[in-house]
């Protein structure tokens, strides 16, 4: 027996519209990808076309690394304002940077091998997270709430330490450490995007996997339970995942609080749905435009007189604040 037109003709107007607007977010990232590989390029082609590439490969690495971690991590926590960066990795990352400048020397840390460097970060930052759910996931039926409150506050512990230790710092290394600390795609090693890359295509390819299951779990704790779905199993397994999209990002180029905060949201508003089907590319296709975009006003309006990542978190802090004010209505 075939369903009413009625109901038929609105669910697939809305698909189309989906298909539309993702295959206008994918022509966009093409576009952005294209002005940011030949928009002021002066010189030698053969110079800055692979200058360019690895900075655009590190830029789509990280962008879709943020993204998915972040539509990850809101999903499990079923709350639109929250990030990864709330469970201190961010503070992490700038407290074992800072701690290695003081006690080795910046000269020390910045003459080191960029893979064991990058190695180094990325194994404790993963290992944080993995202990943090270890422990704390799965006590009681507020575990969630829990992990979030630990986090914010290991965080803020980390900012203690990493003020503390900063004030014991030579003032000439503290520059030093003050570039290590801002999120950069200029000094990005073309040995450390092969690393970054498998990591990544590694675990969004198991993300992928859990696409029906993230739908379910969205709908809550108790109604995924009731459909019978494994939610303590399928939040174990997405926190596992932001943990290493969040490390890997993270240990690239540095931390960028907001970015994922922005993007998550717009892709829900722009492709009007919260399956993840559609909200995960949708948001990583907004990240990598975010970002090229963004690199490429920087260095063409700016001429590197800034971070990529100040003007990044001023925009989504705005947004985070928007948020703020409109949840008690959502």
């Amino acid at each position: 027996m075939s369903r009413p037109l009625t109901a038929v003709l609105p669910e697939e107007a809305r698909a189309l519209r989906r298909r539309r607007r993702m295959m206008l977010l994918a022509v966009l990232a093409v576009a952005a990808a294209a002005a940011f590989m030949t928009i002021g390029v002066t010189g030698s082609w053969e110079y800055a076309l692979p200058a360019r590439s690895r900075r655009l490969a590190g830029m789509v690495l990280v962008g879709v690394a943020i993204a998915v971690s972040t539509v990850l991590f809101q999903t499990v926590t079923n709350n639109r304002i929250l990030t990864p960066s709330v469970m201190g990795f961010d503070a992490l990352f700038v407290l074992l940077q800072t701690v290695g400048v003081f006690f080795l020397g910046a000269a020390t840390v910045t003459g080191t091998d960029v893979r064991l460097r990058f190695l180094v970060d990325l194994v404790a930052l993963v290992a944080f997270g993995a202990a943090l759910y270890r422990l704390l996931f799965g006590r009681t039926q507020h575990d969630i709430y829990v992990l979030v409150l630990v986090g914010v506050v290991l965080g803020t512990l980390f900012t203690s330490l990493t003020l503390l230790v900063s004030r014991l710092i030579d003032p000439n290394e503290f520059l030093t450490l003050q570039d290590l600390l801002f999120a950069s795609f200029n000094g990005i090693n073309r040995q450390l995007l092969g690393i970054a890359a498998g990591a990544v295509v590694i675990t969004v390819a198991a993300v992928l996997r859990l696409l029906p299951r993230l739908d379910v779990v969205a709908l809550g704790r108790e109604p995924a339970i009731g459909l019978g779905v494994g939610h303590r199993r399928v939040v174990n397994q997405a926190l596992l995942a932001v943990a290493v999209l969040v490390a890997v990002a993270t240990a690239l180029v540095g931390p960028i609080t907001f970015l994922g905060l922005l993007v998550a949201n717009l892709a829900r508003q722009v492709l009007g749905t919260h399956r993840h089907a559609w909200t995960l590319p949708g948001a990583s296709l907004i990240a990598v435009i975010a970002l090229t975009v963004g690199q490429l006003v920087l260095e063409e309006g700016f001429g590197f007189t800034t971070s990529l990542s100040i003007v990044v978190n001023f925009v989504g802090g705005i947004v985070f604040i928007a948020l703020l004010l409109r949840e008690p209505r959502l």
